[in-house]
């Protein structure tokens, strides 16, 4: 089994969700091809009524505790009740990968310098803001 078809069993089966959508956004990510490294997880569950963001967080990340001590790198949470997923009607896009890349490759040193960003690592700016 697969890194995301497992995340959506492990996902589905504790929290019997409404809605479940688990994207392997890897790609956009500086790792090599067919990696499974970086996920977006979209989830609507009545578990999570009277739940907090950073609880429902907290009992996902305990659902994945083996993905993310292994393969999982990055997991994009977006966590909702039914009720807020129907008045939601979508999760918010993924944003662009700013880090980890080199050269040309997206998100590396020449795409922060060309978005203004400087050529430190981590997107952090060449110089103090202001000079």
């Amino acid at each position: 089994m697969n890194i995301q078809s497992a995340i959506e069993s492990k996902l589905a089966e504790a929290l019997a969700p409404e809605h479940l959508e688990v994207v392997n956004e890897s790609g956009g990510h500086n790792v090599p091809p067919d990696s499974e490294t970086h996920f977006k997880v979209t989830i609507a569950a009545a578990a999570f009524d009277g739940m907090r963001k950073v609880a429902r967080h907290q009992r996902i990340y305990s659902l994945l505790a083996g993905e993310m001590a292994g393969p999982v790198h990055a997991l994009a949470l977006h966590t909702y009740t039914p009720a807020e997923w129907r008045e939601r009607g979508g999760a918010p896009a993924s944003p662009d990968c700013l880090g980890g890349g080199a050269g040309g490759q997206p998100g590396g040193q020449a795409s922060r310098q060309a978005a203004g960003q400087g050529g430190q690592p981590g997107g952090q700016p060449s110089r103090p803001v202001g000079q």
